[in-house]
């Protein structure tokens, strides 16, 4: 059982989103008996729900060519802006919340727009760190997430869905491995005591128990709860590291 399912940032929103909307499209077209009739007239009104949805998220893009910010000199345009901004709508549909509503445009806009600074500034310092993405460590990610997917046919269906292909997922790839090689040089990860293993797991333990469900034994997860606390020891010393970067840095926001 996984405690958590890291995607890389820019396209995991997107391929999320996409991908579920391919589901409902398959199953609607499997379900042709007629005991599925009523759950194809279900499946009809969640569709259309699902294409208004769609329709929301769409308007809350930017031109792509637009400026909609100038980190140090660097100009950012709209596509990447877009790309940060879909993912955090996934983010936040996966958590049920609604990204369009009232409530959450301008927040959606502030933070995508900071996700985007915070990752110009970090794939400049690591250009200055002369850091490299290898063709190899770029193709091996982008199969791992395609076999996620599914296979290479949903891949690829996910990616069109989005305006994406292979070359624009593959330059994401290379910007999130470069971020993250950059993330364990400024921000290595620390030790974790067995102390701290087992109180996450005794967390996650009574969370499941309370949802009905029951993990694994301890010692059958404690490497994963490792590499999870790892990870949030090194945010915590990254969000520190960019907030003093951004500080020192020419930052104009245009939208």
């Amino acid at each position: 059982m996984k405690f958590k399912k890291v995607l890389l940032p820019f396209i995991a929103g997107a391929l999320a989103l996409s991908l579920a909307a391919c589901g409902e499209e398959d199953k609607a077209a499997t379900d042709k008996t007629p005991q599925g009739e009523t759950k194809q007239e279900a499946t009809k009104e969640q569709k259309a729900s699902a294409k208004e949805m769609q329709t929301k998220l769409t308007e809350q893009q930017v031109d792509n060519n637009k400026v909609v910010a100038v980190v140090n000199d660097e100009e950012l345009t709209g596509e990447a802006y877009n790309a940060a901004l879909t993912s955090i709508q996934g983010q936040m549909q996966q958590i049920g919340q609604d990204p369009t509503s009232k409530e959450s445009i301008e927040q959606v806009k502030a933070q995508a727009l900071d996700t985007l600074v915070n990752q110009t500034l970090i794939l400049q310092k690591a250009k200055e760190a002369e850091i490299k993405a290898a063709t190899s460590e770029i193709d091996e990610e982008y199969s791992s997430i395609e076999k996620q997917f599914g296979g290479e046919k949903e891949m690829k269906k996910a990616l069109e869905g989005q305006s994406m292909d292979m070359t624009t997922a593959k330059e994401q790839i290379a910007k999130s491995i470069l971020s993250k090689k950059y993330q364990d040089k400024v921000a290595p990860a620390g030790k974790v005591t067995d102390k701290e293993i087992k109180e996450y797991y005794d967390q996650a333990a009574s969370k499941s128990k309370e949802a009905g469900q029951e993990l694994p034994p301890l010692e059958e997860v404690s490497k994963e709860i490792e590499g999870i606390i790892k990870e949030e020891q090194q945010q915590k010393r990254l969000a520190t590291h960019v907030e003093e970067l951004k500080a020192a840095a020419k930052i104009e926001l245009k939208i």
